[in-house]
């Protein structure tokens, strides 16, 4: 179900969980994980979840909460293989996060979830 507003289609969920961004939100047909793709602030997500969540976080950013937000960071991991992290972002304390915004962990996010904690010490944050 959907929505139009300024002939753009909305996801309901996006409609409910994150109202400042529901003028900003626009959804694209779904991949192959089912997935629509999204567009949030001018940034364009791989699911609307994504959008919501990184939104979240764009609006923490704006209002100085958490610090240093950036998508898309890479990780080197042993193999030649990468991980890329949805967003990574400092809190208050100064405590770095890695966030990927999932809305449920593929075999291959186990595998680089395992090899990120053995090389970086830290656990992936799904939200």
């Amino acid at each position: 179900m959907s929505n139009k507003q300024e002939g753009l289609p909305f996801s309901e969920d996006v409609l409910k969980l994150n109202p400042e961004l529901a003028k900003e939100v626009a959804t694209q047909p779904a991949s192959k994980y089912k997935n629509a793709r999204a567009e949030a602030k001018g940034l364009r997500f791989q699911s609307g979840h994504e959008a919501v969540e990184m939104g979240k976080l764009i609006i923490l950013d704006e209002k100085h909460v958490i610090f240093g937000l950036r998508f898309q960071q890479s990780f080197p991991l042993p193999g030649m293989q990468v991980y890329r992290a949805d967003a990574v972002y400092f809190d208050e304390k100064l405590v770095v996060h890695i966030v990927d915004a999932k809305g449920f962990e593929t075999p291959e996010f186990k595998i680089k979830a395992k090899l990120f904690r053995e090389r970086y010490g830290q656990e992936i944050e799904l939200i």
